[in-house]
């Protein structure tokens, strides 16, 4: 019998280990492109899964036609090469499983990234490009996530990109209980930076959307004043902290913008934190007397402290991690038997 073949599984991207917010924004996919990607990808592998959120972009691939590296080249080019990782077999799928447990998160024990990696995954399944193996990985991934975070503490208390922006309004501000604050997009995760902002007291909110309807849907949800794109200029001078989550594939705030803001709340400053990828406040703001930008990179501190108290959870995390590996590389060494029988078995006959 022929030997058994390794797991013919690999993954390859960046993330915020190995790209500042500045570089992985260059790789980030708009919403809306990611079946156009999964189709060029597919060239390259016959299953594909394409994860991309704010702090990482990464493509999974089973069955493989070639090298990997190629794959993401062909969509990204060659100016990324030095901050990709690229793992294969087992490792890939470690790896894997250890982002959908939110154990390779900025914000570790985060629980968004599950959702994303579902997401992804039903994606990829949508499009007839997620067959044996790579709904096997993912599946198994997600179980694991769950596990960890249903047996560890590890996402007890845990911060969130949003909350994280919060508490850094909070440490330049203080109370937030009488500031006024402006939220650029109406998704997800400006969701839950409103709630975040209301449980840190916070009484005046503005919604800013470029659809006003989807601002006024998430006003009325949870309390706040809507405005469409257009008027942004109009409101801004009434913010004291802006918090920008929009997937607005150009910048929506320049320096211009923000001076001439400051001009009508003289002595006031404002606080900006941009949490989307790619970035929609330019980064001429930081130049503006009066003007405080921030950006994903600048949350890591207080993201650093909140994980102290969840730390003795870790190693029971990876355990899972690894004992959910195991169970996918039996699967895998018993169904390559099976298939090694069958061709024995054919070529006999």
């Amino acid at each position: 019998m022929p030997p058994l073949a390794p797991l013919d599984f690999a993954v390859i991207g960046l993330n915020h280990q190995t790209a500042p917010v500045e570089v992985r924004e260059q790789a980030a996919v708009r919403a809306g492109d990611e079946g156009k990607v999964l189709q060029h990808l597919s060239r390259y592998a016959r299953e594909v899964m394409l994860l991309n959120t704010c702090n990482r972009t990464e493509v999974y691939l089973a069955g493989l036609r070639g090298d990997p590296l190629r794959a993401f080249e062909s969509g990204w080019g060659r100016a990324l090469d030095g901050h990709l990782y690229v793992h294969r077999g087992e490792a890939a799928a470690t790896h894997l499983y250890r982002v959908a447990a939110g154990l390779d998160s900025l914000v570790i024990g985060e629980t968004q990234i599950q959702g994303q990696v579902k997401r992804a995954w039903q994606e990829a399944h949508a499009r007839g490009l997620s067959g044996t193996l790579l709904n096997k990985v993912a599946q198994g991934a997600l179980a694991a996530g769950k596990r960890v975070r249903s047996e560890t503490g590890l996402s007890d208390k845990v911060v969130s990109v949003s909350s994280a922006a919060v508490e850094l309004a909070e440490a330049a501000l203080g109370e937030l209980r009488h500031r006024t604050a402006l939220i650029l997009g109406a998704g997800e995760t400006a969701e839950l930076t409103l709630t975040h902002l209301r449980a840190a007291g916070v009484q005046d909110v503005i919604v800013v959307n470029r659809t006003e309807a989807r601002a006024r849907q998430l006003a009325d949800k949870l309390g706040g004043r809507a405005c469409a794109a257009e008027y942004l200029h109009e409101v801004l001078p009434e913010a004291d902290v802006v918090i920008a989550s929009s997937a607005a594939p150009h910048y929506v705030l320049h320096g211009e913008g923000v001076r001439a803001a400051l001009a009508k709340r003289p002595e006031r400053p404002i606080f900006l934190i941009d949490i989307s990828v790619p970035r929609i406040l330019d980064p001429d703001i930081r130049a503006v007397s009066g003007a405080h930008l921030y950006n994903l990179d600048d949350l890591t501190a207080i993201v650093s402290r909140n994980l102290q108290s969840r730390r003795a959870a870790l190693p029971y995390a990876e355990a899972i991690i690894r004992e959910a590996v195991a169970d996918l590389l039996r699967w895998h060494l018993t169904r390559e038997a099976q298939l090694g029988r069958r061709a024995v078995a054919l070529a006999s006959d």
